[in-house]
């Protein structure tokens, strides 16, 4: 659901360094009290971009990154379509920065993805201008308020995923092969960086029992939801190109946050 109506678009100062930002306090409000109360929440990119402050030259660096992701590896599918990185963070109490950590792999349990859970899958990091960037922070803080509002004081394990999703005629690309799934986090934002010559890609959110709660398409530089992972699932329809002789993808940033300990 976007905020629309509900949030103001605030003029945030421009932030020149990676350093945690401090957004606007009434418009991180509202969005944390629409995830609490509805489980989800939608922010159109110009209430991302007025919320973050961020200059047009940072978010083309962010976006741009996503063309240096490296193919997964991992599709039990044996699907070629899915290019992604990985990186993961500590966020403590008391401390606004996001930390982080040694790489590792990434792992979800069967129960959380019935494709691919089950075994580690090591991934290529994200680069380290990249998790540094004013755009990362950004919105790893935005991310983090809802975390936050949701489970006050918590030490949080916070993972960062760069996907792009790739689609040519006759081999449809499928965002989430697992479909419609909890990730097993708390808190989740995914916000879509790039969407080039592509039809399909819906986001479907799910109650626990698989009542649809709705159904959009994240389309623009920013265009964003956040979900409460405990109390509603979430999926994306399989995208395949508008044109069939041009290339098409679909670029994402997924970011979780997991209560550590």
């Amino acid at each position: 659901m976007t905020l629309s109506q509900t949030m103001a678009e605030p003029s945030v100062p421009a932030m020149p360094s990676p350093n945690p930002p401090a957004l606007a306090a009434g418009a991180q409000a509202a969005l944390n009290e629409a995830v609490r109360t509805q489980g989800f929440a939608r922010l159109r990119p110009a209430e991302t971009r007025a919320l973050l402050g961020l200059p047009d030259a940072a978010l083309a660096d962010f976006a741009a990154s996503w063309d240096r992701l490296e193919i997964d590896d991992f599709m039990a599918d044996g699907g070629r379509y899915r290019r992604r990185r990985i990186a993961n963070f500590a966020a403590l109490p008391g401390d606004a920065a996001h930390r982080r950590g040694l790489h590792r792999p990434h792992f979800q349990a069967v129960v959380h993805n019935r494709l691919n859970g089950g075994v580690d899958r090591w991934f290529a990091p994200v680069e380290d201008d990249v998790a540094a960037s004013p755009a990362c922070q950004a919105l790893l803080a935005l991310g983090r308020g809802v975390a936050d509002a949701l489970q006050p004081s918590r030490p949080w394990f916070v993972e960062m995923h760069q996907f792009r999703i790739e689609a040519a005629a006759g081999a449809p690309g499928l965002p989430t092969p697992e479909g419609v799934h909890h990730d097993g986090v708390d808190a989740v934002l995914i916000a879509m960086l790039d969407r080039r010559n592509l039809q399909g890609g819906e986001t479907l959110v799910a109650a626990p029992d698989g009542t649809q709660l709705a159904r959009f398409t994240l389309d623009g530089l920013l265009d964003l939801t956040v979900l409460d992972d405990r109390r509603v699932m979430h999926g994306v329809t399989p995208v395949e190109p508008a044109d069939p002789a041009l290339p098409s993808c679909r670029d994402v940033l997924v970011l979780t946050w997991r209560r550590a300990g």
